[in-house]
C-alpha cells in the first residue's frame, strides 16, 4: 500500500494533539456558519497535517477545512479534515476525529480516519480492502433495513427553514422504516457504516473534506457511496469545489438500495 505509512503516520501523530487538548478548550461559531465550529486545535492540527503533506508531497494539491487551498495544478489533491465533529470535541463528546484522503483526479485513492477517543485508525486504499488498526473491515450483511440502526446527521437551516422542515419530513419516513436512529454527526458514523455496526449514514450538508476518506473507506468495506438520487459523488477539479455543498448516502449495497426507494418515492 503506497500511501498507508504516511497517512496512518500522521493521523497517529495528530491524535496525540487532539488527545492532549480533548475537553481543555473552547469551541466558537464562524461567522459564516453558525453550524459551524472551530477551536484551536482544529487550526494547530490543520498546521500539523498541511506541512507533513507539504514536506513529503510538495507538488500535490491540498484543500484543508481551515488552512484553505494550495493549487499546485497537480492531478493529486490531499483532502484534509483536522477535526471532523469539532462541536463534539469542543463540548467533551468522544465522537469526533481526524480525517485524510486523496484523490487522483476526481477518484479517491486512498484515505484514512483517526478516532482518538478509541484509539482507533481506519485506513483505506484503491482496490486493497479498508482496516480498522490492521484488522480487515466489512460493512453489514443484513438485508433487510428494518433490522438496522441508521444515522443521519442534520444541521438547522436557520436561513432557509424550508430545506430544514423538508429534510425533517423525510428523516421521518426514515425512521419508520429503519430499527432505530443514531446521530453522532461525525465521522463516527462513517467508521460504524464501515464496520457493520450501522446499515447507513446519510447527510445532506456537508463539504468535500467531509467525504473523501470516509468514501473510499467504504467503498474498500463493501458499502455503496452515493448522492440522494444514488449518482456518483462528483470531484471533478476538486479545487474549485471546495465551498461546494455534498449530500450523500453511505451504505451497505441492500441498505443503500431500500433508502434510496424511500428517498426518491
Amino acid at each position: 500500500m503506497q500511501y498507508k505509512n504516511f497517512i496512518t503516520g500522521i493521523l497517529k501523530d495528530a491524535s496525540k494533539i487532539a488527545t492532549d487538548n480533548f475537553g481543555k478548550v473552547p469551541g466558537y461559531a464562524k461567522k459564516e456558519d453558525k453550524n459551524q465550529v472551530l477551536t484551536k486545535t482544529d487550526l494547530e492540527i490543520g498546521d500539523f497535517l498541511v506541512g507533513k503533506i507539504r514536506e513529503n508531497y510538495p507538488t500535490h494539491n491540498i484543500i484543508d477545512e481551515e488552512a484553505g487551498i494550495v493549487d499546485n495544478k497537480s492531478k493529486f489533491t490531499w483532502v484534509v479534515d483536522p477535526i471532523d465533529g469539532t462541536s463534539n470535541f469542543a463540548n467533551g463528546i468522544p465522537m469526533y476525529g481526524i480525517m485524510v484522503a486523496l484523490l487522483e483526479r476526481d477518484q479517491p485513492v486512498a484515505g484514512g480516519i483517526a478516532q482518538p477517543s478509541f484509539s482507533e485508525i481506519f485506513y483505506a486504499e484503491k482496490n486493497q480492502g479498508a482496516f480498522c488498526n490492521d484488522t480487515v473491515i466489512r460493512v453489514s450483511q443484513e438485508k433487510e433495513l428494518i433490522n438496522s440502526l441508521v444515522a443521519y446527521g442534520i444541521d438547522g437551516h436557520q436561513e432557509n427553514p424550508k430545506f430544514t422542515e423538508d429534510e425533517c419530513s423525510l428523516l421521518s419516513k426514515i425512521v419508520l422504516k429503519i430499527r432505530n436512529l443514531r446521530a453522532s454527526n461525525s465521522c463516527y458514523d462513517f467508521t460504524a457504516v464501515a464496520t457493520g455496526k450501522y446499515g447507513a449514514y446519510l447527510n445532506q450538508t456537508s463539504k468535500i473534506w467531509d467525504n473523501v476518506a470516509p468514501q473510499i473507506i467504504i467503498e474498500e468495506a463493501g458499502g455503496i457511496y452515493t448522492d440522494f438520487r444514488g449518482k456518483p459523488i462528483d470531484y471533478s477539479d476538486p479545487i474549485s469545489k471546495a465551498s461546494n455543498n455534498f449530500i450523500y448516502v453511505a451504505a451497505a449495497p441492500e441498505i443503500h438500495k431500500q433508502l434510496l426507494s424511500i428517498i426518491l418515492a
